[in-house]
């Protein structure tokens, strides 16, 4: 389980457009903090610190005790947004944590073993990993770093679905439990696909050249015709 983190914050008391621009001027976040039959909090949090948090992975899955001006508020990351030139943080949306709430949130998984698995290492298997993460609901003190899929034993041809996966105690699946999370699939599978890519590549290019070529005919022959002249 992950520890609480702490996260020092700044009470705003303007919100908007203006307001925001005006805090990352500052070298801060807007952020705000809602739910838990309490009225939105409107806070500002340092961006470096926001980067790291968000760019070591897990961030949504941190519970936070976040310090406004001495009111300490529990919340767990709920979205946020980034610059897509910069990625920079532009935005986080806080939910506010209450005791015994129960939170639907996506936890990484982890595939371990994959030398014990006869499809990967005997075969030249290929792990295709169809789900990332996994929606769990859990308690909000109990959330889960990440869900270890052990791979031993699986062959070539084997789907990993979700009912599969032993999960930690008061954790439950909030999606699909037929639904595959990964496959061990044949050597020729991912590489004919990458050799067809190649060629349509290859391909493209080759014509690419030619039509260069073709438009550049004229305007030689005439350079030709007037070292002629």
């Amino acid at each position: 389980m992950s520890a609480v983190k702490p996260l020092e914050a700044v009470a705003r008391d303007r919100v908007g457009k203006g307001a925001a621009r005006a805090v990352r001027r500052q070298g801060q976040v807007p952020a705000i903090i809602y739910g838990g039959g309490q009225p939105p909090q409107p806070i500002a949090i340092d961006l470096v610190r926001t980067r790291t948090l968000i760019y070591a992975g897990g961030f949504k899955t941190t519970l936070f005790e976040i310090d406004a001006g001495g009111k300490k508020t529990r919340a767990i990351p709920k979205d946020f947004q980034l610059d897509p030139v910069n990625g920079v943080p532009l935005h986080v949306d806080f939910l506010r944590v209450v005791a015994g709430q129960t939170l639907t949130v996506e936890v990484p998984a982890h595939f371990v073993n994959e030398d014990a698995a006869p499809g990967i290492k005997q075969s030249g298997g290929t792990l295709n990993i169809v789900l990332h993460t996994l929606p769990l609901e859990v308690p909000a003190d109990a959330i889960p770093d990440a869900i270890e899929i052990d791979l031993t034993g699986r062959a070539i041809g084997d789907s990993i679905h979700i009912s599969d996966v032993t999960l930690p105690a008061n954790a439950t699946f909030a999606g699909d439990p037929d639904a595959p999370i990964a496959t061990i699939v044949p050597p020729t599978v991912l590489g004919a696909e990458v050799e067809a890519e190649e060629a349509a590549i290859a391909e493209a290019q080759a014509s690419e050249a030619a039509e260069e070529k073709a438009e550049d005919a004229p305007e030689e022959a005439a350079e030709s015709e007037k070292k002629e002249d």
